[in-house]
């Protein structure tokens, strides 16, 4: 049997927040489900715009409004400065739309990874200056640790803004204004607004100023579409407000009613708008755009949002699908390289209890990793580096580590292929698993070691860290230091459930209604749910994916269920009956509708 954890453990309608209970009379099923997920009343389902919370609360909001309406009505130069992932590019599409409509004298500069690196660097601000002229920078999705950045702007006269998301526990830069949730002195509830919702609220406000004033001014919500795609594509937790923003965002594009490169990626990707769901902005749209900043530069991803010219849409669009194609692939080498070297580090382990995990093999390549779990109970992280990696794709590469591993992961690579001298800079990309607040994990390593990390910033579950080649060693022990101080409970994966279904929710119907009762995602995880089925027949396809037809108890006819990437070794052709782990789905071929059953973990039941 497999071993999991009840989201919620109540069976009967009374055991419900009393909220709910008159909602289970419904559907039992959806009550426990958003009981799980904690929720106590009703209205934390709301979706209108109108429950969204008040920009008021948003530090620095009031200024910064005030500073970009005087730009625009003086007709000064405007330069937004942006991030290079998803969530910077949506937010410099969002502040480029809604300021022109504005009547903004706008242009947007975003630093190109491979030369520039993150944030509003001093170099950044002088390229900037030498192309633009502006008399007003504003970032967004970044800028909050840009101390010598907002100087150098400074001392050109240029106003700054700050736009960010990002977590600090310093002094913020002494910009004109800075407006993020998660800065030390903001009261806004929410603190899981990406980059574009930052924006967005301010760009809100700034609107509502403007009309209120008799000035032009725009619909912010207008661009929807941008924000939910944003909020995704950065894996911003899925709080009530999030919500909002991606449901009507999601809606828009549903409708043809959002911005064209969208459905040019759309249609790329072979998808049909109408049949969009959340899990598509991460999946399908974000890495898409995202190949723009790890492979090329992101203003081409930022292009492709911004044209209003099907053609250039489309050109655009397939653009960024050869990049993404050219990312699988150099993301498939890392991977196989980072498996290979840490299959070594495995076979050396087994045969030396003493081997501390770290390696160099010769002088162009440096490794260290903390290995799984089955190896040592003290190897709780994944730290890897080796000189021909390429710095766009190792964000993906840790967190695919994480995810096959359960540690928290971090692959590094060059700042530059070509400079792997001992004093050269590397560039490391950090994703986390639940408990390991990885952006606090680094800080404390830079606290208690200054002369190791350059630079670091980042979100609990993911975080970019900048060091010398040098230094790699002296940071993955210390590193494994911090990770040694927390619990080892934290490093034993939970896998959670909603419970066994009710045999009347094994419909298209109720997959139906489970897709579009909520926004599902990081912070409010989608269903899934576990039960015993009986095996009526199985076929291994292509080697590595198991199909299944089962059957449920009150269930009339079979259900189909397909574990993708299974272990085909682990399989009895003998089997009787499963207990299996699964999320609902309908699978659709040919024009024909069916129940699907996505397994995620599966254990033969004797």
């Amino acid at each position: 049997m497999l071993n999991l954890t009840p989201r919620f453990t109540g069976t009967r309608i009374d055991e419900l927040p009393a909220a709910l209970q008159a909602f289970a009379t419904q559907s039992l099923t959806l009550a426990r489900l958003y009981a799980g997920r904690g929720i106590m009343q009703l209205d934390e389902l709301e979706t209108r715009l109108s429950g969204l919370l008040p920009a008021e609360n948003l530090h620095g909001v009031t200024e910064a409004v005030r500073l970009l309406d005087a730009a625009i009505d003086d007709n000064k130069r405007i330069l937004i400065v942006g991030d290079f992932d998803c969530d910077g590019a949506t937010s410099t599409a969002l502040m480029m739309r809604a300021l022109t409509k504005m009547g903004a004298q706008v242009d947007f500069l975003v630093p190109d990874r491979f030369k520039y690196g993150y944030g509003l660097t001093p170099e950044i601000v002088e390229l900037g200056i030498k192309t633009y002229q502006p008399d007003l920078i504003v970032t967004v999705d970044n800028g909050i640790s840009s101390h010598e950045g907002v100087a150098r702007a400074q001392a050109d006269g240029i106003t700054v803004i700050i736009t960010d998301h990002h977590l600090t526990t310093k002094a913020t830069p002494p910009a004109e204004a800075v407006v993020n949730p998660n800065q030390l002195d903001c009261s806004f509830e929410s603190k899981a607004l990406v980059g574009v919702g930052v924006a967005f609220y301010v760009l809100g406000r700034l609107a509502k100023l403007r009309r209120e004033a008799g000035k032009p001014a725009v619909q912010v919500s207008q661009y929807l579409d941008l924000v939910a795609l944003g909020t995704i594509a950065d894996v911003g937790v899925l709080d009530k407000n999030n919500r909002i923003l991606v449901h009507h965002g999601l809606n828009a594009i549903r409708q043809g009613r959002c911005c064209i490169g969208i459905l040019a990626l759309l249609e790329q990707a072979g998808r049909d708008p109408k049949q969009l769901h959340a899990q598509d902005f991460g999946f399908v749209l974000g890495p898409r755009i995202n190949a723009a900043g790890r492979m090329d530069n992101m203003r081409i991803g930022i292009e492709c949002l911004l044209t209003d010219d099907w053609g250039s849409a489309q050109r655009l669009a397939h653009e960024l699908e050869r990049l993404n194609r050219n990312r699988r692939q150099v993301e498939g080498e890392m991977r196989a390289q980072a498996d290979q070297i840490i299959k070594s580090l495995e076979e050396d382990s087994a045969a030396d209890n003493t081997f501390d995990a770290d390696l160099e093999d010769s002088d162009d390549i440096i490794i260290a990793a903390k290995v799984p779990q089955k190896l040592a109970a003290a190897k709780r992280s994944l730290v890897l580096y080796q000189d021909d990696w390429h710095q766009g794709v190792i964000g993906i590469v840790a967190g695919r580590l994480k995810e096959s591993h359960y540690r928290p992961s971090i692959v590094f690579a060059p700042a530059d292929t070509e400079r792997t001298g001992d004093n050269d800079t590397i560039k490391g990309s950090a994703r986390s698993i639940a408990g390991v607040h990885i952006r606090d994990a680094i800080e404390q390593v830079a606290e208690r070691n200054p002369e190791l990390i350059t630079h670091f910033g980042g979100h609990a579950m993911a975080a970019g860290l900048t060091i010398k080649r040098r230094n790699f060693e002296g940071f993955v022990a210390a590193f494994d230091k911090v990770m040694e101080e927390l619990d080892q409970e934290i490093f034993a994966e939970q896998k959670f459930t909603d419970g066994e279904l009710q045999a009347s929710d094994f419909s298209l119907w109720f997959a139906d209604e489970l897709a579009e009762a909520s926004i599902w995602g990081h912070g409010f995880a989608a269903p899934i749910f576990d039960g015993i089925f009986e095996v009526l027949s199985f076929k291994i396809l292509k080697d590595k994916h198991l199909k299944l037809s089962l059957r449920y108890p009150g269930v009339q006819y079979p259900i189909d269920a397909i574990y993708f990437n299974f272990d085909a070794a682990a399989w009895d052709y003998r089997a009787e009956k499963v207990h299996i782990l699964f999320e609902l789905d309908v699978n659709e071929w040919n024009g024909k509708r069916s129940l699907q059953l996505m397994v995620k973990d599966l254990a033969l039941v004797n």
